[in-house]
């Protein structure tokens, strides 16, 4: 597809020139998607002029909202309308005013957050200057977790605000547990029939003929994961490490399944049996006992499908009402999140149990006080083009002493400590294409992640070195000490060596008296750092969304506003433009 170049004497000053350049390149960028995305009929203004246009709209941290939206698309296009499927941070708010019918899938990341690609989208939305927005009809799905106190929080304010400037809900929000797929489902059923159409729309859109096959979903899904065996299970951290870090390799086998650099992995664990024993002690009851209609006794329902370790919200009212523990009844009363977070801390459901040894419950009921157990999604550590038919996950052991008991994190200890090499553990792909390698391969990129973090990063120095890539590749890296926390200490040795990591700036917090971080490195080196954003670098962060990423993206902005000579305002600027342009991109948990 080619477009009319300029000539060197059309009657446009430079500037018009430069302009108009980038309006043509940008319109062939559009036509090309739509050209390859089966939507060529579609014109510039979005819409067909034969069907009724659905914007289905997603705001995603691990994929799953975007899952459910292209889900969406395909009962909407059998349904007569005109899907049009984009991610938040692909819209600007203006083409709100041209768009008659929207539909918002988001999820909710962290405690009550935006999504990282529907945060921009939310500031302009909730900003005094969104325009009204009289002309749209609107309905939204919110995925969420019961487990914490945000739950779908997200979608709960696009549903507020949209309503706020004037749109009309079609139909009322569903807000969605862990478990989400019933639910979405439903509500995608419902929802759809109440956006209006044009009389004597009926028929699917030219697109869902011309659009290209979509590949076949796999089999292997959270409710269906595929019994891998553990190839390699070897502890990474050395022997006075304060953490078990620990690399795994699982052989993908026949199973069809496929990952890229950047998707996680998601591992189905089996509750640890000591506790499931400990609890059953604890009641009083047997494992071979029914539960109501149940096919699985009440042991197996413990070790495979129940959560056992996080207290849900439910269990906690429970054991407060049977009285005897006064600090319990306060802050579950005064409805002090602080305070419950902090008398939750380091408590597992039986040290919940424990509070009052009086307490008996049931088998139907301790159930019907649990979640279900559910997969745990790690960043995948490999590049399947560095290690077909494998895949490699990079994970901290977590243990604690509480309670005169010593507790393990559910997944986390499963793996370390109950599947050897040969043995199976339930996995599935996790696609997230919002965290990608730079597709330029010439891009520089900048990663930062500390521990853990360094796992999607490997992957990434994996692929670009299997295809050859010339941009350059600096890697920020750090834990507490440098003799025993340094994993992948060779590999990384080697690829500097080799040229493909071209810096390296490690930060052992606890090598010397002075607490020394990544975000400390990059200040050091801010002036470098702010040359290669410059010059067209990727940034990326991998790891604890709390505080490190909170702390990175503060020294992501002072190293901006002091080396780009910016007011802080201006650096928050070209903040958000690296989010627009997605060269800002976080995997954070």
């Amino acid at each position: 597809m080619n477009l009319p170049f300029i000539p060197d004497d059309a009657p446009f000053t430079g500037d018009q020139k430069t302009w108009l350049a980038g309006y043509l390149a940008g319109l062939k960028s559009r036509l090309l998607d739509a050209a390859s995305n089966g939507t060529a009929s579609v014109g510039v203004a979005g819409q067909s002029a034969a069907t009724a246009p659905l914007h289905i709209l997603y705001g995603t941290q691990t994929g799953n909202a975007e899952a459910v939206a292209n889900d969406m698309a395909q009962a909407a296009r059998e349904a007569g309308f005109d899907p049009i499927v984009s991610g938040l941070d692909q819209i600007e708010i203006a083409r709100l005013t041209e768009i008659e019918r929207v539909v918002i899938v988001t999820s909710t990341y962290g405690e009550g957050e935006m999504p990282d690609n529907a945060q921009l989208f939310w500031d302009a939305l909730a900003a005094d200057t969104a325009p009204r927005l009289e002309n749209l009809t609107f309905s939204v799905l919110a995925l969420g977790d019961t487990a914490y106190d945000g739950f779908c929080q997200a979608g709960k304010l696009f549903d507020m605000r949209l309503e706020q400037l004037g749109a009309r809900r079609v139909a009322p929000r569903a807000d969605c547990d862990v478990d989400f797929e019933k639910t979405a489902s439903a509500w995608i059923g419902a929802a759809l029939p109440q956006f209006p159409k044009p009389e004597g729309t009926t028929a699917a859109p030219s697109a869902a003929t011309n659009a290209a096959p979509k590949p076949a979903k796999s089999e292997w899904t959270r409710k269906n994961p595929y019994p891998a065996v553990l190839a390699v299970n070897r502890r990474l951290s050395g022997p006075k490490s304060g953490k078990d870090i620990r690399h795994y390799e699982f052989e993908l086998g026949d199973s069809g399944l496929s990952y890229e650099a950047g998707d996680a992995l998601g591992v189905m664990p089996v509750n640890n049996p000591a506790l499931v024993s400990a609890l059953l002690d604890r009641l009083g009851l047997s494992a071979e006992m029914a539960v109501g209609s149940h096919p699985q006794s009440l042991g197996e329902m413990l070790a495979s499908s129940l959560e056992i370790s996080t207290p849900s919200r439910e269990l906690v009212s429970a054991i407060e009402v049977r009285g005897g523990d006064d600090a319990l009844t306060h802050v579950v009363r005064h409805g002090d999140k602080e305070a419950m977070d902090a008398w939750l801390w380091s408590k597992d459901i039986l040290d919940v149990l424990n509070v009052n040894p009086a307490v008996r419950l049931s088998a139907d009921e301790f159930v019907s006080l649990l979640k279900p157990l559910q997969h745990r999604a790690y960043s995948i550590s490999s590049s399947p083009l560095a290690h077909p038919g494998r895949v490699h996950l990079t994970i901290a052991s977590v243990r604690w002493r509480s309670q005169d008991r010593e507790h393990g994190g559910v997944c986390s200890t499963f793996l370390a400590d109950r599947v050897g090499e040969g043995d199976k553990a339930g996995i599935f792909v996790s696609p997230n294409k919002a965290f990608r390698p730079p597709a330029d391969n010439d891009a520089p990129m900048i990663m930062v992640g500390p521990g853990t973090g360094v796992a999607p990063f490997r992957a990434f120095l994996e692929q670009r070195g299997a295809t050859g890539a010339k941009g350059r590749n600096w890697l920020f890296f750090g834990d507490q000490h440098r003799a025993d926390d340094f994993v992948y200490e060779d590999e990384l040795t080697a690829m500097g060596s080799n040229g493909l990591l071209t810096r390296l700036d490690l930060a052992f917090s606890r090598d010397q008296d002075e607490k020394i971080y990544v975000q400390t490195r990059m200040k050091e080196n801010g002036r470098d750092l702010f040359a290669w954003l410059e010059e067209g670098a990727y940034f990326y962060v991998c790891g604890d969304a709390s505080r490190m990423a909170k702390d990175v993206e503060d020294a992501l902005r002072d190293v901006i506003a002091t080396h780009g000579g910016f007011t802080p305002e201006a650096a928050n600027d070209y903040v958000s433009n690296l989010r627009k342009t997605k060269r800002y991109l976080r995997d954070v948990y």
